[in-house]
C-alpha cells in the first residue's frame, strides 16, 4: 500500500522542519508523528491566537526550538546537534500585503533564511534529503492565464513572490555548486524544491487569508468581505502539498534522478475562483456569509494564477486525493469540532488517517 510504503520509510528517520509553528508546519509535524519519525523543529513563536501549533500541543511532537532563520549560528547549532537525515524548509515570511508593508523583513527571512539554511546543511554530514518548499507565485505572471510549468521564468511581482523566486536561485545555486548531481557519491545530498499551490485546511488563524476570514466571519457572526471575487487561485488541502513534500523527501533519499523541481497543485480544470471557494464554504456551512466589496486602492496581485502539474504525476506517479469539494467540507468539519471544543490533535490526526486511507483507496484504484 502506499501510505505503508511512507510509513516503513519514516519510522524513526530524523526529520528537521524549519517553520514547526505555523499552520502547515503544525500539520506536517503531526503527520510525521503519524508516520513515526523523530522531528525537530526551529520556528519562531506561532503569531496568532488560536494557533494550529498550540492546539495539537506540537510541542509534544517534537525536539521543540524557537529561533529566528535569520540567525545563522543559533541555526547550525540546533541542526548540527539534531544530526537530521531529511531537512523539509517551511519558515517563511508568507504573507503577500505583509510583504508590502514590510518588504525588507520579508526579504532577509525568505532569502537570507535559505542561504543560512543551505549553508549549514552544506557543513552537516547526516543529511541526505532537503525540500525547499517555496509558492505557485515565483513565476513571472502576466495574467494571461497560462498554467505555468517548472521552465518558466522566475520573477515574482510583489515582495513576497520575489523573495521566494530568489530562495529558487539560491537553492539553484547550491544544487549546482556544492551538491551537484555528477558529485552524488561525494556528498550523498539531494535537493529539490516544491511550488505549492493555494494552501488550505483547519487550523488556519493567519492574516489576509480567505478561509481564515471565513472562519473568523463565523465565530463573530459577520459576512466576510471578499474583494476579489473572480480571482482564480490553485487551491488545495495542505494535506495534498505536505504529502507530497514527504513523498519527494523520500524518493530522493534512495535515488537522486527524483532531485528536481516541482509545481503541486490540482488539476487546471480545478483551478476555481474566490467565489466558487465562497460558494462551497457556505453550502457546507450554512452560518458562513459573504460579500462583494471591491477595493480601488488594494495593491497588486495576480488575478489568475494556475499551475501545470505534469512533471510530479508523472514522476511520481501523483494522484490528486481530495476535490475542491472535499476540500471545504474537511475544513468545515475540522472548524466546527473546533468549536464544539472538542481535543484538536485528536481531530487533526484523524483527518490525516482518513487522507491516507483515501490515498490507498484512490492508488488500489487506478493500479
Amino acid at each position: 500500500m502506499e501510505s505503508l510504503e511512507l510509513k516503513n520509510f519514516y519510522k524513526g528517520k530524523k526529520v528537521f522542519v524549519t517553520g514547526h509553528t505555523g499552520f502547515k508546519g503544525s500539520w506536517l509535524i503531526c503527520f510525521l508523528h503519524k508516520l513515526g519519525a523523530k522531528v525537530c523543529g526551529y520556528s519562531l513563536e506561532p503569531y496568532t491566537d488560536p494557533n494550529m501549533f498550540s492546539l495539537i500541543h506540537g510541542e509534544n511532537m517534537v525536539e521543540h526550538h524557537i529561533g529566528d532563520i535569520r540567525d545563522y549560528d543559533h541555526l547550525y547549532a540546533v541542526i548540527k546537534k539534531f544530526q537530521p537525515e531529511i531537512v523539509i524548509h517551511l519558515a517563511a515570511q508568507p504573507i503577500v500585503l505583509t510583504s508590502y508593508e514590510n518588504p525588507k523583513y520579508t526579504f532577509e527571512t525568505n532569502v537570507i533564511g535559505s542561504v543560512n539554511l543551505f549553508e549549514a546543511i552544506r557543513h552537516i554530514d547526516s543529511v541526505r534529503s532537503v525540500v525547499n518548499v517555496t509558492t505557485d507565485k515565483v513565476y513571472l505572471n502576466n495574467d494571461s492565464g497560462k498554467a505555468f510549468v517548472e521552465s518558466d521564468p522566475l520573477c515574482g511581482y510583489d515582495p513576497y513572490s520575489n523573495s521566494k523566486s530568489c530562495s529558487e536561485l539560491v537553492t539553484y545555486s547550491y544544487q549546482n555548486s556544492f551538491f551537484n548531481k555528477k558529485d552524488f557519491d561525494k556528498h550523498h545530498v539531494a535537493i529539490s524544491t516544491c511550488r505549492a499551490g493555494n494552501v488550505i485546511g483547519g487550523g488556519d488563524w493567519s492574516d489576509y487569508r480567505l478561509i481564515p476570514d471565513c472562519v473568523k466571519s463565523i465565530l463573530k457572526g459577520e459576512p466576510v468581505i471578499i474583494r476579489n471575487p473572480h480571482s482564480t487561485r490553485p487551491f488545495q488541502h495542505v494535506l495534498e502539498p505536505l504529502y507530497l513534500y514527504l513523498k519527494v523527501a523520500m524518493l530522493q533519499y534512495n535515488d537522486i534522478n527524483y532531485m528536481d523541481n516541482y509545481n503541486i497543485g490540482p488539476e487546471i480544470e480545478n483551478c476555481v475562483s474566490v467565489k466558487e471557494i465562497m460558494d462551497y464554504f457556505v453550502e457546507y456551512e450554512p452560518k458562513a456569509k459573504y460579500i462583494v466589496q471591491h477595493n480601488e486602492n488594494a495593491m497588486h496581485e495576480a488575478s489568475k494564477l494556475t499551475l501545470d502539474i505534469t512533471k510530479i504525476k508523472r514522476k511520481l506517479n501523483y494522484k490528486i486525493i481530495y476535490s475542491i469539494k472535499d476540500t471545504i467540507k474537511t475544513i468545515v468539519d475540522w472548524t466546527n469540532e473546533y468549536i464544539s471544543g472538542k481535543d484538536m490533535r485528536t481531530v487533526t490526526e484523524n483527518q490525516i488517517d482518513d487522507f491516507l486511507r483515501q490515498i490507498d483507496i484512490k492508488y488500489k484504484k487506478e493500479k
